[in-house]
């Protein structure tokens, strides 16, 4: 696909893997318009990339049904048009779902799931009127098997990954491409400022950076492919646990041992070499 002067709107887009897609979108010649609930991180990478292309911002919540509404008046007004958006936002409380107060259980949906569902539907006429284009969505490994301790977070993947696909179904044979990117671990603060509340099963899965999320993004917004798992381990592995979830009960231990190995050693990495 040819990013040259479409506009690309990317929630989540001031840090991890929304900035890495912001900078390969930039370095591909696509307008931006960012989002994300802190304008000074916005500001930070919207000065980083304006001598490559035109970037706009936007400070909102993507849980707010009216912002939404606002974001592609504004892209609109900026750009005169949408072609594709990047649904990147993204919110996890880990703990075991009894611990989880009943609020932070409402907000993984709202952020993860029903902010995709009411950006989705304000995008898709925005898309259809340029010509065509692409919404890709990132979801997770945790969306395609159960996953203790992440209960909600997964079930909203889940539901992103469904979303995906069956939106996709009643757009096909239009030139609207809708795809989902499934990661494992990714080095970026989402994980890695909340390391120790993370379960050792995360890291018994390899790990990405936002830099390669970021270009499997950009690959799924011009080929043919509708979900992409990373890594084709990780991928067999949930396919798995999914379809027998006995499987995954016996080989949990072993992942959780070869998980905590990895844990460990990231922390001591970072202790020696603190950023």
């Amino acid at each position: 696909m040819i990013f040259k002067d479409k506009t690309v709107v990317i929630t989540g887009g001031s840090e991890g893997v929304g900035a890495a897609c912001a900078r390969l979108f930039a370095d591909a010649g696509a307008n931006l318009m960012l989002v994300a609930r802190g304008k000074k991180k916005l500001d930070a990478i919207a000065e980083e990339l304006r001598d490559k292309t035109r970037v706009e911002i936007f400070a909102m919540d993507v849980a707010d049904t009216e912002a939404c509404v606002n974001l592609f008046k504004k892209a609109d007004f900026e750009f005169g048009r949408v072609d594709i958006l990047v649904n990147n936002a993204g919110y996890h409380v880990r703990a075991p779902f009894e611990s989880a107060t009943t609020n932070e259980l409402a907000t993984m949906i709202d952020v993860n799931l029903r902010a995709p569902v009411v950006l989705t539907r304000l995008a898709i006429p925005h898309i259809r009127e340029a010509g065509g284009g692409a919404i890709i969505n990132v979801g997770s490994l945790a969306g395609r098997t159960m996953v203790p301790g992440s209960a909600t977070y997964a079930a909203s993947k889940a539901g992103l990954r469904s979303l995906t696909y069956s939106v996709a179904e009643e757009l096909h044979g239009s030139k609207i491409k809708l795809g989902v990117v499934a990661p494992g671990p990714i080095d970026t603060g989402f994980i890695m400022d909340d390391i120790d509340s993370t379960t050792d099963l995360v890291f018994s899965q390899p790990m990405s950076s936002a830099e390669e999320v970021a270009q499997v993004i950009l690959d799924l917004c011009g080929n043919g492919v509708r979900e992409q798992c990373m890594h084709t381990s990780s991928r067999i592995l949930t396919t798995l646990s999914y379809l027998w979830p006995w499987i995954g009960r016996q080989m949990r231990p072993m992942l959780e041992k070869k998980g905590a190995r990895v844990k460990a050693r990231i922390k001591a990495a970072r202790k020696t070499h603190p950023e």
